[in-house]
C-alpha cells in the first residue's frame, strides 16, 4: 500500500509499505478512502515531536471500509464504512460505524468495538 512516510524534518515522501495484517483478535484492517493532514501532522513534519523515526507513517484522521476483522470483532464486518476518531502510537483508535442500518461507536476510547 502507499503511505506518507517521515524521513526527517521537512522531508516526507509517498512510499510503498507492507500491507497490514491481523495480529490481534480485535484488530481491524481498513481500506482508507479519505484522510487529512492536521496540526499534529504538521508538528511531526517540522520535527517538533522527538520520538518520530524514519519511515513512520503520517495520518491519524481517516475513514475507510472494513476489509478484514479479527475473530473477536463482532460489531463490524467486511464492507462496513467507518470513521476513525483518533489513532496514534500511544492511543488505539475508536471507531464510529457509518452503516445506515446500525451505527455504532466504541464504548471507550482506545478499544475497537467487538
Amino acid at each position: 500500500m502507499k503511505a506518507l512516510t517521515y524521513h526527517g524534518p521537512h522531508h516526507v515522501r509517498v512510499e510503498n509499505v507492507p500491507d497490514p495484517v491481523i495480529e490481534q483478535p480485535d484488530d481491524i484492517i481498513l481500506r482508507v478512502t479519505a484522510t487529512a493532514i492536521c496540526g499534529s501532522d504538521l508538528h511531526l513534519y517540522r520535527g517538533k515531536i522527538p520520538k518520530v523515526e524514519h519511515g513512520d507513517i503520517f495520518g491519524h484522521e481517516f475513514m475507510g471500509e472494513v476489509v478484514e476483522t479479527g475473530r473477536e470483532v463482532k460489531t463490524l464486518q467486511k464492507g462496513d464504512r467507518v470513521v476513525i476518531r483518533l489513532s496514534s502510537p500511544v492511543v488505539t483508535a475508536s471507531f464510529a460505524a457509518c452503516s445506515s442500518t446500525r451505527p455504532a461507536r466504541a464504548p471507550t476510547p482506545g478499544r475497537a468495538p467487538r
